[in-house]
């Protein structure tokens, strides 16, 4: 099934070279099986980078997918040109419209800050319960997976003495969840990020951590009465990425060690090589399966009401 993107969307050129199925968003009524709307709230700040690699989770299942990017009202992003922004991004529906089956919340480099420091925090607050409030199934990534928790459940965050970067291997604690079915006992993720969310401080109830690392702490953790999964690593990332983040940083003069278990044979000279790419295309395919499904139960929840 394709993904519908926006018409002109950089990210729809780079899955088509790479022979992705995708289509325009001009298509979505073309009389083919309905599409599930996905709502992308895009944190990250290289967000044509971040695009491309969610929409190439959420192209890649048997589910027919449109894909719709947003932002806070409040938040200026300064790190992308803003005619891609006018093109392509609108602002989260505030005063209801037409709602998503699912939404996506990236992470954020604002993992050290106070949440209510960071400027769209009240926004965010009203985004993640409207679409609680409507039944919008939500899956928050590092940074927004510790916001969510911390404002259903008043979560605290650990701001680490040095950045976690690399590829650790979790374990699945709850391999029979739906989410994790056909993920196995192991799999890696890789985890860039500058502070954590702990076991020892979930809910007793509500909460339930489905995979976990010894040395980087959870992975995934869901809340299966507020639609909300939490991924605390990034199995959406490239190849790349923790490359270039580490040369980032270096570049920036941070005393950075090369990401853990990342680089082959742990040469920074050597090309990595994304061994977690399955598992993310299974999570990810996994969740938009249980969004058709709490769709299809609200429907006829719906009809039954009637």
């Amino acid at each position: 099934m394709p993904i519908l993107l926006p018409e002109g969307l950089p990210a729809a050129r780079t899955l088509r070279a790479e022979g992705g199925d995708v289509a325009s968003t001009r298509d979505a009524n073309d009389g083919a099986a309905p599409a599930l709307r996905i709502g992308l709230l895009n944190l990250m700040p290289d967000k044509p980078t971040a695009e491309t690699q969610i929409a190439r989770l959420l192209g890649a299942g048997r589910r027919r997918v449109e894909l719709a990017l947003l932002l806070p009202g409040t938040h200026a992003p300064g790190t992308t040109p803003p005619g891609h922004l006018r093109a392509f991004y609108r602002p989260w529906p505030e005063g209801g419209g037409r709602r998503f089956d699912g939404l996506v919340v990236t992470g954020a480099p604002v993992e050290t800050l106070d949440f209510e420091a960071v400027t769209y925090w009240r926004e965010l607050r009203r985004i993640l319960d409207q679409a609680q409030g409507q039944g919008t199934a939500t899956l928050a990534i590092c940074w927004a997976a510790m916001a969510a928790l911390r404002h259903f459940h008043g979560v605290p965050k650990h701001v680490l003495a040095e950045k976690r970067s690399g590829v650790f291997r979790q374990r699945a604690l709850r391999p029979d969840a739906p989410l994790l079915r056909g993920i196995g006992a192991e799999f890696p993720a890789p985890v860039s990020r500058r502070a954590e969310v702990r076991a020892a401080d979930l809910p007793p109830r509500g909460v339930e951590v489905l995979a976990a690392s010894e040395e980087s702490g959870p992975c995934v953790a869901e809340d299966r009465a507020l639609g909300l999964t939490a991924v605390f690593d990034h199995l959406e990332y490239d190849a790349g990425t923790l490359r270039a983040e580490f040369l980032r940083d270096r570049a920036a003069g941070h005393a950075v060690a090369p990401p853990s278990g990342y680089f082959p044979d742990g040469d920074p000279s050597r090309a990595p090589v994304a061994t977690w790419r399955p598992y993310g295309l299974g999570l990810f395919g996994n969740w938009l399966a249980d969004v058709e499904r709490r769709m299809w139960g609200e429907r006829s929840r719906a009809r039954l009401a009637a």
